[in-house]
């Protein structure tokens, strides 16, 4: 394991505060909407999962690395609230997709307008804080073959 240096605590103690920055950020604007930010983090992971995956429990539950239980009751909780809908699956009706309502998708679309304004002005301390613990790991580059057996002889 290599030795790290006064300057790579620096960059990841750096990366990490502007993590947490920005994560108190997000809480606070899902409190400030009316929801907890659990329940922004399950919007936004059924809203954005990657195109082909089916928006059911097991999918934003793995999106959000929480338990399955932990994202049904999350998903009860913004139902609840008219927020989120559950829904039969067409092709095997046993399955249940989760939909956006019109209410969640318009609190969906303020919050994430919210963060994109915020990843606009913390991104760049973001940025430089990861490239900059990134350039510390980066490798030297590792001559061909050819040339370190001619550079040999």
């Amino acid at each position: 394991m290599p030795k790290l240096s006064n300057a790579d605590y620096r960059s990841l103690a750096a990366f990490r505060y502007e993590i947490r920055k920005f994560l108190s950020f997000s809480e606070q604007a899902a409190r400030e909407a009316g929801i907890e930010p659990q329940q922004h983090q399950l919007l936004l992971a059924v809203r954005g999962l990657p195109e082909g995956v089916r928006p059911t429990i097991r999918a934003v539950a793995e999106r959000l690395y929480v338990q399955h239980h932990t994202a049904v009751a999350l998903v009860d909780r913004l139902e609840e609230r008219a927020l989120l809908a559950r829904e039969r699956g067409t092709l095997d009706r046993r399955e249940v997709l989760l939909r956006l309502t019109d209410a969640g998708a318009e609190l969906l679309q303020g919050l994430s307008a919210l963060h994109r304004e915020q990843l606009q002005t913390a991104g760049p301390e973001m940025l430089a804080a990861l490239q900059t613990i990134a350039a510390g790991r980066k490798r030297k580059p590792r001559a061909p073959a050819r040339a370190a057996a001619a550079a040999s002889e």
